[in-house]
Parts: C-alpha cells; sequence; structure tokens
C-alpha cells in the first residue's frame, strides 16, 4: 500500500500530506515533544547518576557531579566579573573539560556563547570579537601571542587564559609544560587584563550575590561561525531551542546507545557538529565523552584501544586515516556501536571501503552518514538501517521536513527530480548575526507559510523518502552548456585502487567556458599509466563532457579549517595561473 501511495504522489502531487519518511518512524518518535528548557537545564535534569563519569581527559575522568559544581563556580565566576544575561562570551578553545564548562557555565546565566576556532587566524579573531561585542574572552593560551596587541581595541575587558594541560594527569601535564608549554608566551603578571582559570574559580567561590536567572528556550545561547570555502564567514544565531532538538533528534537516532557508554570526540567543540552531536547530546544521554584536543594520527589506535568507544564521529578524512594507517591492523573495533560521517559528503567509495573496515576489525555495523549545515546546528537527515542506502544521506531526522526546490526559486519540485536542498524544522538557525540580507538569502518563506533553509546543496529525495545529495550548487560546472558535478567526476575517479583522494574544479576553457581538472592523490608514485587507467575509468562511467580535461597529482590536498577539502584555493591558485599566462 505504501509504495502504490508513493508512486501516486510522483505522478498527480508534488508531495503527500503525509512524507515517506514517516513510515520509518513509530508513533511515540513522531510525538515527541521538543523541549523548552535552556540547554544547562535540559542538559542538568537529563543526568541519572552524579557519580557517572561526563568528561575523559587523557586519562582523568570527571563525574556529573564535579562538572557540574565547576559550572557552577565558573558561571558565578562570570558574574562576578559583571557578565549578564544576552552578553556574548567567545570561547576560543580546543576539546577541553575547561572549555565545555565554560560553555555551560555561559548558557546557565544566560550568555551567549561565542565558539572560536582557536587556529583561526589573527585577523578572524579579531573581526569575530569586535562584529560581536564580546566582553569576556576564554582563550587557548598558544592564541595569547596572535591576539595581545589588538585586545585593548575591542570590546574584552576580561581575558581568562588556558592551557590544554589544566585537567591533564599530574605527569602528563609535566612533560606537556617541559616540551610546548614553556615555549608559549605569557602576558606579565601585573596585567590585570588577564586571569587564569584557576583565579576565575576563586571568583566563583567567593561570589555570594546569584540570583535565578530565567533563561527561554528562544532565547539566542550560541554564535558558531561558518567558514571554509564560502568566502567571508557569519556569524550563525543558534537559540536553545534549536541546540536541545538536535540533542533529542540524535538521541532517537542512537538508540542503540546506552547510560556510561563512551564517545570518542575528535570533531571540534566550535563546530555544530562536535559541540551537538559529541558533546550535549552524549552528556544528555550520561554518556563519557573522551575529549580529544589535537588529532594525532600516529594515537589515535591506541586511544581506541585503550578506550574502548561505543561511538565515533567524524568526517571522512578521519576515516581515510584510519584507512592507511597500519597501525589499525590488529585494532579490535567490536566495542563499536555507531560510527557516524558527517561534515562533508562520504564518496560511495569511502563508504565501502570504511564498511569492509569495520568488519574485518570485528564491528558488526555499517557506517552510518548524516547530513546538516551549521545553519541548522549540524545533522538534519541521518541514515539507519532500511535508510542507509550507499550514496544516501538518509532521511528526516524527526522533526524535520525537507523539499527539493527549483534553484534560485522557491518552486517546489516532485519526488525523483534534482534541485537545491531545503529544510525546515526545529533547528533551523535564528539567523545571521546582524546581517540581515545574508539571512534573507537563505531563510525563505514557501507556499506552506512556513521557513525553509536553503542549503545551497543539489539532490533529490527518492520515491520511499531518502534523500541523495548530488553536489554543491556553487561548485556545479557548465562546460558547453552542460552541468558538470564535480561529486560524480571524484567518485568515479576514486574508483581507481591506488585513489586516495580527489577534487575536481571547473577551470576557464578557451571554447567550452569551463572544463573539469582533477587533482589526485595517490597510494604511490604517479605515473602515465596510472593516469591513463584513471582515464579509462572515467571513459567507461561518464559522458564524454563530463570526462575531465586535466589531471594534476599531488601529495595532498588543501584543507580548510573544519578540515574539509577546500576546493576555493585550488579554484583560486589556477584563477592565478589563468591571469599569469594572459
Amino acid at each position: 500500500m505504501g509504495l502504490i501511495k508513493r508512486l501516486w504522489t510522483r505522478i498527480f502531487k508534488k508531495y503527500s500530506d503525509e512524507p515517506p519518511w514517516l513510515e520509518y518512524y513509530s508513533e511515540e518518535e513522531r510525538a515527541i515533544k521538543f523541549t523548552d528548557k535552556s540547554i544547562y537545564n535540559y542538559m542538568e535534569s537529563s543526568i541519572d547518576n552524579k557519580e557517572y563519569y561526563a568528561l575523559n581527559y587523557f586519562g582523568n575522568r570527571i563525574t556529573y557531579g564535579e562538572m557540574l559544581r565547576r559550572i557552577d563556580l565558573i558561571s558565578r565566576g562570570l558574574l562576578s566579573l559583571g557578565v549578564k544575561k544576552g552578553d556574548v562570551v567567545s570561547i576560543c578553545m580546543p576539546n577541553t573539560p575547561e572549555a565545555v564548562i565554560a560553555f555551560y557555565a555561559c548558557n546557565k546565566i544566560g550568555a551567549i556563547a561565542d565558539m572560536i576556532h582557536p587556529l583561526s587566524a589573527a585577523n578572524e579573531i579579531k573581526s569575530y570579537i569586535e562584529d560581536n561585542k564580546s566582553r569576556v574572552l576564554f582563550l587557548y593560551d598558544a592564541n595569547y601571542e596572535k591576539v595581545c596587541d589588538f585586545l585593548d581595541e575591542t570590546t574584552v575587558y576580561k581575558t581568562i587564559l588556558l592551557s590544554v594541560k589544566e585537567s591533564m594527569p599530574l605527569m602528563l601535564g609535566i612533560g606537556y609544560q617541559l616540551t610546548r608549554g614553556l615555549k608559549i608566551k605569557k602576558p606579565k603578571m601585573t596585567n590585570q587584563d588577564y586571569i587564569s582559570w584557576s583565579d576565575l574559580l576563586n571568583l566563583g567561590r567567593g561570589y555570594r550575590n546569584q540570583k535565578k536567572i530565567n533563561v527561554k528556550s528562544q532565547d539566542l545561547a550560541i554564535i558558531l561561525h561558518s567558514g571554509g570555502t564560502t568566502g567571508k564567514s557569519k556569524g550563525i544565531m543558534i537559540s536553545n531551542y534549536n541546540f536541545n532538538a538536535e540533542a533529542q533528534q540524535c538521541a532517537l537516532n542512537v538508540a542503540n546507545v546506552r547510560v556510561q557508554d563512551k564517545i570518542m570526540t575528535i570533531l571540534p567543540i566550535f563546530h555544530g557538529f562536535g559541540l551537538g552531536v559529541c558533546v550535549h547530546c552524549p552528556l544528555t544521554l550520561n554518556v563519557e565523552v573522551i575529549l580529544i584536543p589535537e588529532f594525532d594520527g600516529k594515537r589515535f589506535h591506541h586511544i581506541i584501544q585503550k578506550y574502548k568507544p561505543n561511538v565515533i564521529a567524524g568526517v571522512p578524512t578521519l576515516w581515510e586515516a584510519m584507512l592507511s594507517n597500519k597501525r589499525f591492523e590488529d585494532v579490535d573495533l567490536s566495542c563499536l556501536k555507531y560510527v557516524i560521517s558527517g561534515g562533508d559528503y562520504l564518496t560511495i567509495s569511502m563508504e565501502e571501503k570504511m564498511n569492509k573496515f569495520l568488519r574485518t576489525h570485528g564491528a558488526s555495523i555499517s557506517i552510518s552518514k548524516g547530513y546538516g549545515m551549521t545553519e541548522s546546528v549540524a545533522a538534519t537527515a541521518y541514515t539507519f538501517d532500511g535508510t542507509n542506502e550507499p550514496g544516501s544521506i538518509g532521511i528526516p531526522m524527526i522533526g524535520n521536513n525537507f523539499c527539493i526546490c527549483k534553484p534560485e526559486t522557491t518552486e517546489e519540485l516532485p519526488y525523483g527530480e534534482e534541485g537545491e536542498i531545503c529544510v525546515n524544522g526545529p533547528t533551523v538557525m535564528m539567523g545571521y548575526w546582524e546581517n540581515v540580507e545574508e539571512t534573507h538569502k537563505v531563510l525563505k518563506k514557501h507556499k506552506d507559510g512556513k521557513i525553509w533553509l536553503h542549503t545551497g546543496d543539489v539532490g533529490y529525495i527518492a520515491l520511499n523518502g531518502v534523500i541523495y545529495f548530488t553536489q554543491r550548487l556553487k561548485r556545479m560546472i557548465v562546460s558547453s552548456g552542460f552541468n558538470l558535478y564535480p561529486s560524480v567526476i571524484e567518485e568515479v575517479i576514486e574508483k581507481h585502487p591506488l585513489v586516495k583522494k580527489c577534487c575536481v574544479i571547473g577551470v576557464p576553457h578557451k571554447y567550452k567556458i569551463s572544463v573539469a581538472k582533477a587533482f589526485v592523490v595517490l597510494d604511490g608514485e604517479p605515473s602515465k599509466k596510472i593516469e591513463r587507467e584513471i582515464r579509462d575509468i572515467c571513459k567507461e562511467n561518464l559522458a564524454q563532457y563530463s570526462q575531465p580535461k586535466y589531471i594534476e597529482f599531488r601529495d595532498e590536498l588543501p584543507k580548510t579549517l573544519y578540515n574539509k577539502i577546500d576546493y576555493k584555493t585550488l579554484e583560486n591558485e589556477e584563477s592565478m595561473k589563468n591571469n599569469e599566462a594572459k
């Protein structure tokens, strides 16, 4: 009956009253009510036992009770510094317990947490702080030298300087200090613009004037930053409601997770995927969060062997690192309940390699895929049993709706037709910080009266409700009037057994306007023979107009700060070459 209904929908209607993906959810799941609590209150109220472990940092395990105690002290410390509800507090830190605690402390008093990538350039950090009018800054001490010359020109009046060794076990902390910490430039002891983490804790202990602060679900809670490949970064405004809804949606999709299971949190907390999926959701499920402040490919296998995580979430570059690391040959992965890929498109070839890798290492699961963007906190669609088809991005998470629109319009297209992916749901951002014009470009009202997020991604919805991502709209190449999709070409090239990674861009051509150029990273040395083999694979699998005109071998591909392949850098390099040639 379901198939007949979907066929009727496809032929005679654009969308049925009840989207087909709802068939995958139970009545109880469909009836979910998203909480109206603040982020902190929702996390705190979800704790079953305060003696459970909440955070694990290099083996130093912090219980939920201790984490809550420190959150309370830091929130009091911030109040003693004059931070008020609605003030912006910037957190420029890697994955450490202090960064997590600072985030929840801000939320507890209604301050807005501005999450900044600690590897951002000095001018970027300055721009974020100035744009957001930040009052207080939690700063990774290695960045002091980066910002010390301009901080007094900004609205920041107090900086809490933190080291990544704050919560390290004693001997490890001493080792870090001797090998790296002593090299870090610090402010003079007399400079009262800076205080330490312990100073802030002490301020909290001495603060006695705390009144209950009413933090509402619709209040702005977080500013995340878009970044990487689409030009100037924008501040993405996320409410308490947005962020908690994401946690509740994710919880439904990891139904096999149990209290005190462990998640390895490698994804950075300044990103929606890392903060929402890998910190907040696990903590609301009473899961132990293993914080990794810096990815070390040489030790990654050892960390998995030592802690035996039940969940690992990552981006495709992480899976590449696992597959190419010979140290993983004898690693038992039977502890894994979920391996979740997001943040960037997972090619079918990489998906197949990872599934084989998991099974040959004792895991009885397949890799799951999440799709989303920072403007929707993180994932908006997810694959699970029955929807995890190769190349798909799954079905909408409960409470979300998807539609496909004709690009640059709000005209909705039928199932099966390719167009721009649009999302409506509880996790869609409030808008861009102080940027109404850019907000209106992506948040648009449709005929149904609802506000839809136009993602800038191309894809389609199959008759069974499963969604397929095709391409970033801005990456599409037009060659002699034909539309070329780089991700499709990349997928074909990666069929060659020696190709580790590929990125395709459009480059200028005298007659065709643009043609495809492939940048290829090999597992081995390049040769004419390998290039011929790649071209043969392309001839077998691609239309003539989609064949890459040029192939360039590289040792590695440029990456953004968010660890995605930076195709924009490649485009800029080619543009410069083209200009020089003229």
